[in-house]
């Protein structure tokens, strides 16, 4: 019996009990293109229904919990280009089809066990299917968990003719040797498969031991998930999950302790200040960043399906991309800026006319600011995008715009590395000279930056590489593995600057006890700092009054001040 109703924008609602008395056969409504807001309780209450269809119900945004109660079935639902934002609790069991296309509201599902019997889904997003993946059918679940041991018998029942297979009789007989050899008793304490303390005789009824169990329907779901979203919590791997808690927590605290100290700190804002403050904030951002994605895991873990769709279309996940991208870009710009304000004093030291001052590093790290902004607000109109992905990075390179995008990031930070590398090499050169430095001194430079060149390398070049193959559309690693290089590469500047730049001078060690002195602790050696900066203060004085050409030796002392900075 079917019943038709369409094309009445005037209905708003359908009531309790709006379909009672129509006679018991099965029923398909088709209740499609109206003007449906609300389906109340008891909606369909007394009905048997088949099939239900409430597609194109452009205005229906909910479905009471129990509107289906009172109700069999249905066995095929169609919510398909509707407003829903959530599925009744009741009544869902008996659903074997679910047509949910174009349903962009429906963002989360009811308990995946309320879908029993379903067979077939058909949804609006990928993500939703990573929920179906590995549910089987409730018949199925008991099957599997009492007849383990016959698998045998389903070979064996694989390897008949057609024609006996296709024989009622012959299943029929099949069954019940089957039901002989394993002596399903009646009594549980006299067999150990007790077949009348599982099934009634009904539910076994129409039972079809070949075509219900050894070839066991398949629930199928489209669309399937892609590459770029994998059936996975948003860091996928378990030990993931533990380290970026140790590495974002690092990389806050220690950035935030440097922009503390420098901050407070009486002693003149000098440039390499500054730009040690630019760098300390561009680092804490990243950390802010893996917090959020770390904080975003533990609340979603192992449920991911269900808030996927809110997480990478939200405001949060775009607020991370944001952060994830400005302090990505403003790290390098100020790293570079650091390298060659270093490389010029060196050069230029003994030329105070040519010295780099607070009113020109000021504006160099003003447009930073402005580039680094501006990059990381483009995805977010409409310039590749933050949501492509869980971990919220600019991945969509569907257009061209959105590759240049990708591909101008990427070479700027290889150039900024290679630019890193040359001042090095040169400060090296200079250090290297045995006229200017005593050789532990040129040993202890070199240390000093071999190790900053391979953090820099270490954080670039893995996330270069790959980023850049995937961007000419030939990607060599998956973004679950991907996530590795998020976890262990990415940061690895934000983490490693405070401390390369900052934590490990003395310049940081005498500010840092000078502002625990105003606390009340680590007085003593407060004041030797206090009482050492003065001592080398008054020194240097001196030595620059007496000089009346550019030493060697006070070049050399200019050049380890400056890498001490």
């Amino acid at each position: 019996f079917q019943r038709e109703l369409c094309d009445n924008l005037r209905m708003t609602i359908i009531p309790q009990n709006a379909f009672q008395g129509m006679n018991n056969e099965s029923l398909t409504l088709k209740l499609y293109k109206n003007g449906f807001e609300d389906i109340h309780s008891h909606a369909f209450n007394g009905t048997k229904l088949n099939q239900l269809i409430l597609k194109d119900n452009k205005n229906l945004k909910r479905i009471h919990n129990d509107a289906l109660r009172g109700a069999t079935g249905p066995d095929v639902l169609d919510i398909s280009s509707t407003a829903l934002e959530s599925l009744p609790s009741y009544g869902l069991e008996a659903i074997q089809v679910l047509n949910a296309t174009s349903s962009y509201s429906l963002k989360r599902l009811p308990p995946l066990d309320k879908f029993s019997s379903l067979l077939e889904a058909v949804l609006t997003y990928p993500s939703h299917c990573c929920a179906f993946r590995n549910l089987r059918t409730e018949k199925q679940n008991l099957l599997l968990s009492i007849f383990d041991n016959f698998s045998k018998e389903c070979e064996s029942t694989m390897r008949k003719p057609t024609n006996e297979m296709l024989d009622d009789s012959n299943n029929t007989l099949l069954w019940s040797a089957e039901r002989n050899t394993y002596s399903f008793a009646t009594d549980d304490e006299s067999s150990p498969y007790s077949y009348s303390t599982i099934f009634d005789d009904s539910e076994m009824a129409g039972f079809d031991f070949e075509y219900d169990f050894c070839q066991p329907k398949v629930l199928t779901c489209t669309p399937e998930p892609d590459a770029f979203n994998p059936c996975e919590d948003i860091l996928g791997y378990s030990f993931l999950r533990v380290l970026i808690w140790f590495i974002n927590i690092l990389a806050i605290a220690g950035n935030f302790t440097v922009l503390l100290v420098l901050l407070t700190s009486h002693y003149k804002l000098t440039v390499p200040r500054f730009l040690m403050c630019n760098l300390s904030f561009a680092d804490f951002c990243m950390g802010l960043y893996l917090l959020l994605i770390a904080s975003v895991d533990a609340q979603t873990s192992g449920q991911y399906y269900n808030h996927a769709i809110d997480w990478q279309t939200g405001s949060g996940c775009s607020t991370a991309g944001f952060f994830t991208v400005f302090a990505s870009e403003l790290s390098v710009y100020t790293l570079t800026v650091i390298t060659l304000e270093r490389w010029h004093t060196i050069t230029y030291a003994m030329q105070l006319d040519r010295k780099l001052r607070l009113r020109h590093a000021v504006p160099i790290m003003l447009g930073g600011w402005l580039f680094s902004i501006g990059i990381a607000v483009l995805p977010l109109f409409g310039v590749s995008s933050y949501m492509k992905v869980s971990i919220c990075l600019p991945m969509d390179i569907e257009t061209g715009l959105s590759q240049a995008y990708i591909l101008l990031i990427l070479v700027l930070n290889v150039v900024a590395f290679i630019v890193i590398c040359a001042c090095y090499i040169k400060i090296y050169i200079a250090v290297q000279n045995p006229e200017l430095v005593a050789a532990n001194k040129d040993t202890k430079v070199a240390k000093r930056m071999a190790i900053l060149i391979f953090t820099d390398f270490t954080c670039m070049a893995p996330i270069s590489f790959f980023a850049i193959s995937a961007a000419f559309k030939v990607p060599l690693i998956t973004v679950t593995n991907s996530k590795i290089l998020l976890v262990l590469f990415y940061p690895v500047n934000s983490c490693a600057n405070p401390f390369l730049y900052a934590i490990f001078t003395k310049a940081f060690r005498r500010d840092f006890f000078l502002l625990m002195s105003k606390l009340g602790c680590c007085k003593s050696r407060a004041e030797l700092y206090r009482m050492n900066y003065f001592s080398a203060y008054n020194s240097n004085c001196k030595n620059v009054g007496i000089a009346t050409a550019p030493s060697k030796a006070s070049q050399a002392f200019l050049l380890l001040s400056a890498l001490e900075k």
